[in-house]
């Protein structure tokens, strides 16, 4: 028996964020899908032409409420109270404690739980914020219909943390898609030989252990260089006035890359490095693969089950042996060429027009769920 149309809230304020491609890749696949619900797509002022919708079912709605807010927990509480969906998807867990309307959420990571710090942050604020989110985490976790993650790793994570119906989490895989079909040069490294980081130059992403296996490759591979592509911040700066400082050189923080520029550096790199101490899903490293680049990857959380045999891996806390792996890359056409061809295999096992049908059927079950209680 198929569900009934109802109205479906999806929360998309984080759409133009790291996180963003998930819900753009999931907002995309939805509208493919027969599905017969009515959706308000729910999103920041500044993002109302970020995602366009195609078909009639779909409408963005504009919620101007920032995470962590007292907005976010008064005003976003009314709003939702007004627009009376028969089902809100909050993409994150960040969402009004008031709301006891039916809910799906979706944990991305307990990263902020780990952390042992934050940049622009003090020790005393990150605990403070470190609480403030446990306890959140537990209430929304708690009323959640069903909770969905990106891999098992984080729902294991999740049920250790909290004890709940392990049926009530859901893994449903992300996928990469090519960034862009078009590629544009970067023309400062066209035939020069250069290896990759992707995102943010947090602690926990690990950059500094690139840079620092960066330098040790370089006795070996002079004219190597290290392309840091990610926003530039005040932590992207301090990190490179202390490379600086330690007279490393070579490397470029390169900034914020169009998605074209991104499959170019992709398509061209010598390797795609991923040095993270934890991740959710790791998305820009099956990005590489699917643009066929060899990866390098830290060996921590979920990082071997989502690349599987299609990357050489390392210990991050030990820049020494992220040089020895990138360096079996460079070394080795043969390597190299293996990794190429696993990746390729990788990428194929995930899709995320499957992911989009497994959280319609969230979806469903949740509001049949609802029905017979």
């Amino acid at each position: 028996m198929k569900t009934p149309p109802k109205h479906i809230a999806i929360d998309a304020r984080i759409i133009n964020s790291s996180t963003g491609r998930y819900i753009e890749r999931l907002l995309t696949y939805l509208e493919r899908l027969d599905s017969p619900h009515q959706y308000s797509v729910l999103v920041r002022a500044k993002d109302v032409d970020y995602w366009k919708p195609r078909k009639d079912n779909f409408k963005i709605v504009v919620a101007d409420y920032h995470q962590y807010s007292l907005a976010e927990q008064f005003r976003f509480y009314f709003f939702l109270r007004r627009l009376k969906p028969d089902l809100v998807h909050f993409c994150m867990p960040q969402q009004p404690l008031l709301y006891r309307g039916l809910s799906v959420t979706t944990v991305h990571d307990l990263n902020l739980l780990r952390i042992k710090e934050n940049e622009g942050m003090s020790k005393r604020t990150l605990r403070f914020k470190q609480r403030v989110f446990r306890r959140l985490l537990r209430k929304v976790v708690k009323r959640s219909a069903f909770v969905l993650t990106p891999t098992q790793y984080t729902k294991d994570d999740l049920l250790k943390f909290q004890s709940i119906p392990p049926y009530k989490v859901v893994v449903t895989y992300e996928a990469a898609d090519l960034v862009s079909k078009k590629a544009e040069p970067t023309q400062r490294y066209v035939g020069k030989k250069f290896m990759i980081v992707v995102g943010r130059a947090e602690s926990y992403k690990n950059q500094k252990g690139a840079i620092i296996a960066h330098h040790k490759l370089r006795k070996t591979h002079p004219d190597l260089h290290l392309v840091i592509i990610g926003n530039r911040d005040r932590t992207s700066r301090e990190l490179e006035e202390w490379a600086y400082a330690k007279g490393y050189r070579k490397i470029e923080f390169f900034g914020f890359a169009t998605d074209a520029q991104l499959a170019w550096f992709y398509t061209h790199c010598a390797t795609y490095v991923f040095p993270s101490y934890m991740e959710g899903f790791g998305l820009p490293a099956l990005e590489a693969m699917k643009h066929r680049a060899p990866v390098a990857s830290s060996n921590a959380t979920c990082l071997p089950e989502v690349l599987g045999d299609a990357a050489l891996y390392f210990a991050p806390s030990k820049p020494q042996d992220i040089a020895k792996q990138v360096s079996r890359i460079l070394d080795s056409s043969k390597v190299r060429q293996e990794l190429i061809r696993r990746g390729a295999l990788q990428v194929k096992k995930y899709s995320w027009k499957r992911m989009a049908g497994q959280t319609l059927d969230v979806y469903n079950n949740a509001l049949d769920k609802s029905k017979t209680q």
